[in-house]
């Protein structure tokens, strides 16, 4: 069964209560917290300013908050880190604007060493906790990157984003050092539109891929990622006008989950503009066996569609899911 993010320091990140994209490798979207702890008589009282374009939320030491963003999405968008008061969410520092190229939401962590690593456009980028920027690095693809990971011994893995089948989607792995790249890309079959997860067990450290028609896994070892033959499934198979492709896998419970018809047509709303004529589906497939996979519709409502993926809790068996096609949730 997976581990927990949430349950202690994960191999490769900062000692904090959330230091990467959805809490941790595993995207469990649980933070190492006992919760708000609200006694009777007491109230929650809500703070916010205008952030355009804020993306990710990471924490540090106590009270070091980081937020990532970006400019309006164009060929040549850049990305920017704030460090921002916990109280007041005021900018305390910010970093200059970083280079980016073809826009997509990119990704951002708290390394084990302490600095700042985002990835977006074509980049990746080192930080330390002033945000002022100390390396960067141009990716090898001409699409947006958009997703980042930390290995176990601190290597960064990223993948390349792919959207409409034109090509296959590749791994770049960079030292979190210099940011140089520490060995030549890994292929992935497929285009990917998801973002890769981690997970660590006792066969080994696999990283996991959900191309746009088949979910795959790489084994980490001695520096070299490398594809498992043994484990994939298909998950696509109703036709490309019924089912679109899937996003983030969850990593929870012994199981990757993860929902498909990630197409849609957004404007201003989701909701009636999922791509697929089919519902929503979720994909359950397990970790240690493949071949043990089921495909369920909770809603069984058609043009649904996503833009996160779905929450798992293994302590209690329940799987929450959200059509945003449909706006509905089970």
């Amino acid at each position: 069964m997976a581990a927990l993010d949430c349950s202690g320091p994960v191999p490769g990140y900062y000692n904090s209560p959330f230091p990467g994209e959805d809490g941790g490798p595993r995207r469990q979207l649980a933070p190492r917290s006992p919760g708000l702890g609200l006694q009777p008589g007491e109230h929650l009282r809500v703070t916010s300013r205008p952030a355009f374009m804020a993306n990710m939320v990471v924490l540090r030491n106590p009270g070091e908050v980081f937020l990532q963003g970006n400019t309006a999405p164009s060929g040549n968008s850049t990305s920017w880190i704030e460090r921002i008061d916990p109280l007041t969410l005021a900018p305390l520092a910010r970093s200059s604007s970083l280079p980016g190229g073809p826009f997509w939401a990119g990704g951002i962590l708290v390394h084990a060493n302490g600095y700042l690593y985002v990835t977006y456009g074509r980049y990746c980028h080192k930080l330390d906790a002033e945000c002022r920027l100390l390396a960067s690095h141009e990716l090898p693809q001409p699409q947006p990157y958009n997703s980042l990971l930390a290995i176990s011994n601190g290597a960064l893995v990223m993948k390349n984003f792919v959207r409409d089948g034109s090509n296959k989607s590749y791994f770049s792995l960079l030292s979190p050092d210099d940011l140089a790249p520490i060995c030549a890309e890994v292929e992935i079959p497929e285009g990917s539109i998801a973002r890769i997860s981690r997970d660590i067990t006792a066969d080994g450290e696999f990283v996991y891929v959900v191309g746009d028609h088949t979910i795959f896994r790489y084994r980490y070892e001695s520096g070299v990622l490398g594809r498992d033959r043994d484990w994939q499934h298909t998950y696509r198979t109703l036709g490309d006008d019924v089912q679109s492709y899937g996003w983030d896998p969850v990593i929870a419970g012994g199981s990757a989950w993860f929902m498909d018809n990630g197409e849609n047509t957004f404007q201003v709303s989701f909701k009636g503009f999922g791509v697929a004529s089919g519902p929503l589906h979720v994909v359950r497939v397990s970790v240690t066996d493949a071949a043990d996979a089921e495909m369920f519709a909770p809603f069984d409502l058609p043009r649904g569609t996503i833009v996160n993926p779905p929450l798992f809790d293994p302590s209690r068996s329940i799987l929450v899911a959200y059509d945003s096609g449909n706006a509905r949730i089970a």
